[in-house]
């Protein structure tokens, strides 16, 4: 059985609040047909790439922030992207607004096999930003407003057969900068991260000192240096560009189990980058310097559980 497959990254340029839902996925659907062409066997989209990102606007009618979430996945908005990756063969990662039957919001992410249904599911669990809006500032952060935090915890999970039965994960935006998330799931031996982000090309919390440059540098290292210590590939995708004035970093990567970035988007647009992934590889690092059952010392973990904020010796 190979383990080797064919990944793309499909990261989109911008989504203006002026495009139609159509418009969108019409992009969508043709960076996939381009993937599959090259190819790749599993697509990776960003978060939230059905709108643009809403949680930068501080919305008053409860109809118009409604009009950003999916109540079903597929559903009328998104069937065409998910019927036409059945057509082809091919898997997605792809993050939603998730509204749920009971009322409770979510920034989801889900991946989906060769035959169209749904192998795993996650939500958002590190929410950056404000529940209130920062007075003066023309943009916000305000996913704590409009989301709640993930209550699915780290769930890796297998891969079909026609891929080589890989461990993946899942993690959406500002998740990829905290290890705890990723530990958890190379504690689960995952040889697959998923990521798919909207990170604005300034500070989001008004700040001055973060420069777009810093920001993508900032981003490829966090995938970078989780993927070495936790000897997995991974592929982390974004929507980037001008969205109505607010800019977007792009950077999409796939990086290798040794750390080291196999593709690289070279643009904010729609682009689409490729890579064999060879799950096996994951091995030397699981197996030697990343062998948790021979090394981890759990025992001296405790304050990384128990503690939230930093608390100073005195």
């Amino acid at each position: 059985m190979t383990r080797i497959l064919r990944i793309a990254g499909a990261q989109m340029g911008a989504n203006q609040k002026s495009d139609s839902r159509r418009q969108i996925l019409d992009r969508m659907i043709a960076l996939l047909e381009d993937a599959a062409g090259k190819g790749a066997k599993l697509v990776v989209f960003p978060e939230l790439p059905f709108t643009t990102f809403f949680p930068r606007w501080l919305f008053t009618d409860q109809a118009e922030l409604d009009s950003y979430f999916e109540t079903e996945l597929p559903g009328p908005n998104t069937q065409a992207l998910f019927d036409k990756a059945k057509a082809l063969g091919v898997g997605m990662y792809i993050g939603y607004a998730e509204l749920t039957p009971q009322g409770r919001r979510y920034n989801t992410a889900v991946t989906t096999g060769p035959d169209g249904g749904i192998l795993g599911k996650y939500r958002k669990i590190h929410l950056p930003g404000t529940v209130e809006p920062r007075v003066g500032d023309r943009f916000q952060q305000l996913e704590k407003r409009y989301f709640e935090y993930g209550d699915m915890g780290f769930p890796a999970f297998r891969g079909p057969d026609a891929w080589g039965r890989p461990v993946l994960g899942m993690l959406i935006c500002n998740d990829r900068r905290w290890p705890e998330g990723w530990r958890v799931y190379g504690l689960q031996g995952v040889e697959l991260m998923l990521i798919g982000y909207n990170s604005a090309a300034y500070d989001p919390m008004g700040g001055t000192t973060e420069s777009a440059e810093l920001r993508t540098f900032h981003s490829t290292l966090a995938v970078q240096a989780n993927a070495y210590m936790n000897a997995t590939w991974a592929v982390s995708v974004a929507k980037a560009g001008n969205e109505d004035g607010s800019g977007l970093i792009g950077g999409s990567v796939i990086v290798d189990p040794n750390g080291v970035v196999q593709a690289e988007a070279k643009s904010l647009g729609d682009e689409v980058i490729v890579a064999d992934v060879d799950f096996d590889a994951c091995r030397q690092g699981k197996e030697k310097m990343f062998n948790f059952a021979a090394h981890r010392r759990p025992q001296w973990y405790r304050a990384i559980i128990d503690q939230v904020g930093a608390v100073p010796p005195p």
